[in-house]
C-alpha cells in the first residue's frame, strides 16, 4: 500500500461565516476514495461554535472545581456546560460530551482562536462530518471519506494524539474477528481503530503551534469492513465505571 498524505497549506484565518470547504477545496483537487481530514476547532471556528469568555458567569460548582484546578471558573462553566457527564474534577476535568467522546475539559479550547474567545467541539461530529463529505461532493464532484479530528492525552501515556470525533463515508472500526493471521490462527479480538489511526496522523501534519495547516488528504487508503462502534458503553467501559467508584 503506498498512502500519499497532503497538508492543506495557505488557508486564512478562519472566522465564522467563512465558506470553509470552498477554501479548502480551492487548494485540493480530490479524487474519489480520498480522505479530508478537518481539525475540529477550525471547523467550529467556521460555523461559530464559540464562546465569549467574559459572557460566562461561573456557579459555585465551577467556582469550586477551578480553586483546585487553578484555572478560571468561566473557562470552567464553560467546561460544565459542554459536558453530559463529569467523571473527574481534580486534577483535571474529564467528561463526556453528547456525541459519546471523553476527553479533558470537554475539549474546550482557547488555542488557535483570539484572546478571550474558547472554541467548542460541534455539538453532532457525525453530523458535521457528513455534511463536510456532502459539500465537497457538491462543490468538486468527487466522494471522499472526512475525519473531524480533536486532540487528546492518553492513558498510560505521556503526549497528545489526535483522535477522531465524527466520520463518514467509512466505518470507524476495520473489524479483523474471524480473520486468520499468518499461521492460520482464528482472530478472536482483533478490531482497529482505523479512524483514530488516520487522524492521528494528520494531527502530525497539522501540528500543534502555528503550522497553519487544519486539515489533510490522504489519498490511496484503500477500503475495509467493520462497524462504527468506536466508544464503549458505560457497562462495558472498566475505565469510566472504576474513576466514576472513586469519585462517586
Amino acid at each position: 500500500m503506498h498512502i500519499h498524505v497532503e497538508g492543506v497549506a495557505g488557508l486564512p484565518i478562519i472566522h465564522k461565516g467563512d465558506d470553509l470547504l470552498a477554501l479548502i477545496c480551492e487548494k485540493v483537487v480530490f479524487a474519489d476514495g480520498d480522505i479530508l481530514c478537518i481539525a475540529s476547532s477550525v471547523y467550529s471556528k467556521a460555523k461559530g461554535y464559540t464562546k465569549i469568555l467574559s459572557d460566562i458567569t461561573p456557579t459555585e460548582r465551577a467556582v469550586r472545581i477551578a480553586g483546585k484546578t487553578k484555572e478560571d471558573p468561566r473557562f470552567i462553566q464553560a467546561v460544565l456546560d459542554a459536558s453530559t457527564d463529569v467523571l473527574l474534577e481534580y486534577p483535571f476535568v474529564l467528561s463526556e460530551v453528547s456525541c459519546g467522546h471523553i476527553g479533558v475539559r470537554a475539549g474546550v479550547d482557547q488555542s488557535n482562536i483570539e484572546d478571550g474567545m474558547l472554541i467548542l467541539l460541534p455539538p453532532d461530529p457525525m453530523a458535521a462530518a457528513a455534511g463536510v463529505r456532502e459539500a465537497v461532493q457538491k462543490i468538486t464532484g468527487k466522494t471522499v471519506g472526512v475525519i473531524i479530528t480533536d486532540t487528546c492525552g492518553r492513558s498510560f501515556r505521556r503526549g497528545q494524539t489526535g483522535h477522531a470525533i465524527g466520520w463518514s463515508g467509512m466505518t470507524a472500526i476495520r473489524d479483523f474477528r474471524g480473520d486468520t493471521d499468518l499461521f492460520g490462527h482464528v482472530l478472536k479480538i482483533t478490531e482497529e481503530a482505523v479512524v483514530d489511526e488516520i487522524a492521528g496522523f494528520a494531527n502530525f501534519v497539522m501540528g500543534e503551534s502555528n503550522n497553519g495547516v487544519p486539515a489533510v488528504v490522504f489519498r490511496n487508503c484503500g477500503t475495509w469492513t467493520g462497524h462504527d462502534d468506536l466508544y464503549f458503553r458505560p457497562d462495558e467501559d472498566l475505565t469510566r465505571a472504576m474513576l466514576k467508584k472513586e469519585t462517586g
